[in-house]
């Protein structure tokens, strides 16, 4: 039987997500859909109003606000200081510390989590914004121009000088590395969204409970059904629960969308591993 069957149709409800172009995903409301899977029944209402609230308050205070400096001093005002939101340094690997419910409700969250609530509501602003592929700890780009304001939400949206950049990335880069482009480039939003689910996946495997990591992956190849990373483990995990047709099924699908010969071939020896063994 296929794992979770009680729960089919309830991804249906993020299905709309997978089809839409990229540029018009709002993340911090993509965000809360996926946590309301968490939360059946729950009325959302709140939380929009706490996402209203914080773009009402930024357009009194900061609409004016002409360079990327102002602009990020603003955001970290109104979303640090007045609605006090931060990183939670004490019960850093919560789950719910990746949920946008719970991140509203608790005012506290993870650097992904964090940073979504900056850049939605510096673009509701028109203000350019973008969650950057930091290893290990997200920050956000205020500016697309010359001179961008880099900001991190899990310090009250602090500035971040490139000492504390290079310090930032130094466990990643290792000695003598430095640091690349590739390191501080802004993530797309499908890409945000499958950080902020890999972040719940991952602990949901360390604290042994591989089924509620085999439903977060289910949902990041429904959000961004073309990152092959969480096809394979979808399939993994589906094979750990002895659901060989959903395996083959999640690598037939990771197959379709994979052009690099290496890993082409990787997917069709796991393909042909299982044949003859699905029951």
């Amino acid at each position: 039987m296929r794992p979770r069957a009680h729960l089919v149709g309830m991804n249906d409800q993020i299905l709309h997500l997978g089809l839409l172009e990229d540029e018009t995903i709002s993340l911090d409301t993509a965000a809360l859909e996926l946590a309301a899977l968490d939360h059946p029944g729950q009325d959302l209402s709140p939380y929009v109003e706490t996402l209203t609230a914080i773009t009402e308050r930024l357009a009194g205070l900061g609409g004016a606000a002409a360079s990327n400096d102002a602009r990020a001093k603003m955001l970290a005002r109104v979303i640090g200081i007045e609605f006090g939101f931060a990183g939670d340094r004490d019960t850093y690997d919560d789950p719910e510390n990746a949920d946008l419910i719970k991140v509203i409700d608790r005012r506290r969250g993870l650097p992904v989590s964090l940073a979504i609530l900056y850049v939605a509501a510096a673009r509701r602003m028109s203000w350019p914004a973008d969650a950057l592929n930091t290893p290990g700890h997200v920050l956000v780009r205020i500016g697309a121009d010359a001179t961008p304001v880099l900001i991190d939400p899990f310090n009250g949206g602090r500035v971040v000088t490139p000492d504390q950049l290079a310090a930032l990335l130094a466990p990643a880069l290792g000695q003598g590395g430095a640091p690349a482009s590739r390191h501080i480039a802004p993530m797309e939003n499908r890409a945000v969204l499958v950080r902020l689910l890999l972040n719940q996946a991952t602990r949901a495997e360390q604290a042994g409970n591989p089924l509620r990591a085999l439903a977060l992956y289910e949902r990041m190849t429904i959000v961004s059904p073309g990152n092959g990373h969480a096809w394979w483990e979808r399939a993994r995990l589906e094979l750990l629960h002895e659901d060989v047709h959903g395996a083959r099924a999640s690598l037939s699908a990771m197959l379709e969308m994979t052009r690099d010969p290496t890993l082409r071939a990787q997917v069709s020896a796991a393909l042909d591993s299982l044949a003859g063994t699905e029951r």
